[in-house]
């Protein structure tokens, strides 16, 4: 653990001192989608225009590698959580496929304008010629692959000879895919095969990596589809997840028939009842599988699933099992039918629709036992207080000691060592966890809520948006939908759910500091030793914030191509501020733009 460690900067700490330690990417390491069938590629791909890069996926650890501008390697990271991973350069500069120092060639002195600072993202794996010196003790090469570049002792990360495939470089304006690999191919790095389809071959060429699978000397799990266009990326733009310019076709895992003996029905935290098929066990991929969840009402309806009846299931991209169909009806035709309550309070259910499909409901998620253990669960995972697990966190309900997070302030050793098997030291070691998670950062308190839409990414971009708690509580629907990514829909789940919890967020100010972030002048003052540190570029450290809706690009996509040429992106307006990119819409003056305009009128 320690300090976190900015991805956009060279640091004094050796990198064996930093093995370890928390690193913050300059550009979100997001997931890919995913999909599993032809019909759901070719719709994917109807929604831009030009050639398709085609590649395989990799079954291994994604890596990011920063070089300064003199070619040299300074960090490489882990993928982590997306936005945070781990510092494993001391590693990474033992595996042969990662350039310590990048050589450019001649042809790319233009792009590269005597400047070689930029991010390789990439895939650390081993080949399977490798781990088959370690078959017998290790399960597979992804696993091992994971330990390997993770190892504390210097030397043998090196011993385990890992393989590194590079698949992007930020830092360059590229016009499509094809400079990509071209540079990292001039810089030293070795790409494994890919290549640029048409659009009408797109499932001939998943059908190629299909069958080439067991030929290859690396485990994939499926073939990465990228738009090549980068005009057409920045159009389609991301979501919170993934890109919405490439996708993953995964395989699909082993499947087999087997028979349906039963539908749980289970109670999230929010009060959202989703149905599980249960069925008798079957080894599909190596894992003995005997439920899965049929994910809304929706799909529930549409298999029509009955007692006994046949039923195939698959493991899709070899880890999630699916029902995919009902092949034989049981021998009584009786199919099951949605419960009239909640299996887990007893409560009246309701049919409600979500972007997702229509789900189930508990009425009373506030008074249903399933539903408080899932929020009470949630909240010690965000704050990250160590030691509830759920085991511990049912008893303390039974005793009537927990019924809200609020409870968890309250506890005392006398209270908790009363309980079974929790003796006095792991009484106050639960005690203590508590007491040191009294202080609690905005957007680790929003996501801890339990709010609908808002989950670390949303409440990373709430609370930079409004800075204090305060000002979230008080935000209005107009100013809520100026945030990037905040449609119609999420604003309405994030002000009900504020609304809703705002008697539980009174009762938790009253046992915990919610640390804001800067505003007015020290928020002045933060952009400003932020221009300060910006390297040098284009924007030479001028500070930008954009409003309205952007043509070209997403917000976020503006925002990242600022960074990249030495800007600063803004968190508010501020007499500070550079500029102020206002975008297309339907006329209506935003909120920023009218206090840009005072701000001027005054004589900033």
């Amino acid at each position: 653990s320690g300090p976190i460690i900015e991805a956009d900067a060279t640091h004094d700490i050796p990198p064996e001192q930093r093995l370890g330690a928390p690193v913050r990417h300059t550009r979100a390491m997001l997931s890919l989608d995913k999909c599993y069938g032809a019909d759901d590629l070719v719709a994917w791909a109807s929604k831009f225009e030009g050639e398709i890069l085609v590649m395989p996926k990799m079954d291994g650890v994604a890596c990011s590698l920063r070089y300064d501008s003199k070619g040299k390697l300074f960090l490489a990271a882990t993928r982590g959580s997306g936005t945070e991973g781990e510092d494993i350069t001391v590693n990474a500069l033992e595996v042969a496929d990662v350039p310590a120092q990048l050589k450019a060639d001649k042809a790319h002195a233009g792009n590269l304008a005597g400047n070689l600072a930029l991010e390789v993202r990439g895939e650390l794996f081993m080949k399977l010629s490798t781990f088959a010196r370690y078959a017998e003790e290790h399960s597979n090469p992804r696993n091992l692959t994971a330990g390997a570049i993770k190892h504390k002792q210097r030397g043998k990360t090196k011993a385990y000879t890992l393989s590194f495939f590079a698949y992007d470089v930020l830092g360059r304006e590229f016009a499509d895919e094809r400079e990509k690999f071209e540079l990292l191919s001039a810089l030293g790095f070795a790409a494994e095969e890919f290549e640029f389809v048409a659009r009408d071959a797109l499932p001939e060429a998943f059908e190629r990596w299909s069958k080439r699978r067991e030929s290859l000397d690396y485990e994939i799990d499926g073939v990465v589809y990228r738009a090549s266009s980068v005009a057409e990326q920045t159009r389609l733009g991301s979501t919170g997840h993934h890109p919405r310019w490439s996708i993953a076709f995964k395989f699909q895992g082993d499947s087999g028939t087997t028979t349906i003996e039963d539908v749980l029905w289970s109670v999230s935290r929010t009060g959202v009842i989703t149905p599980v098929a249960l069925f008798k066990p079957i080894e599909l991929s190596g894992a003995m599988i005997g439920r899965a969840s049929l994910h809304n009402l929706n799909r529930f309806d549409e298999l029509g699933l009955g007692v006994g009846a046949t039923i195939e299931v698959t493991r899709r991209g070899g880890v999630i099992p699916n029902v995919e169909r009902v092949i034989e009806a049981g021998p009584e035709g009786q199919r099951f039918e949605l419960p009239s309550k909640c299996p887990a309070c007893n409560a009246a259910v309701e049919r409600r629709k979500k972007r997702e499909g229509e789900f189930l409901w508990c009425t009373k998620p506030d008074q249903c036992v399933s539903a408080r253990m899932g929020e009470l669960q949630h909240f010690v995972k965000v704050v990250d207080i160590q030691g509830f697990g759920p085991k511990v966190i049912q008893q303390a309900v039974d005793a009537g000691l927990l019924s809200s997070p609020v409870d968890f302030f309250t506890l005392t050793v006398e209270d908790l060592e009363g309980l079974d098997r929790l003796g006095r030291k792991t009484a106050q070691n639960l005690v203590g966890q508590v007491e040191a998670h009294k202080t609690i950062e905005l957007p680790v308190f929003l996501q801890s809520l339990g709010i609908e839409h808002l989950g670390k990414q949303n409440g990373i971009v709430l609370a930079e948006s409004f800075r204090t708690l305060a000002a979230v509580r008080t935000v209005s629907r107009e100013a809520l939908l100026e945030v990037r990514g905040f449609k119609d829909a999420i604003a309405d789940a994030i002000l009900d759910g504020l609304a809703a919890r705002s008697e539980l967020i009174d009762h938790l100010l009253a046992h915990v500091s919610v640390v804001d972030l800067p505003e007015g002048e020290a928020a002045e003052a933060e952009a400003e030793a932020k221009a300060a540190s910006a390297g040098e570029g284009k924007l030479g450290g001028k500070s930008f914030l954009f409003t309205g809706a952007l043509e070209a690009f997403t917000r976020k996509d503006a925002e990242d191509k600022v960074s990249t040429h030495g800007g600063v992106n803004a968190s508010g307006v501020s007499k500070t501020l550079d500029y102020l990119v206002v975008g297309a819409g339907k006329g209506a003056k935003s909120s920023k733009q009218k206090k840009a305009e005072q701000l001027l009128a005054a004589g900033a």
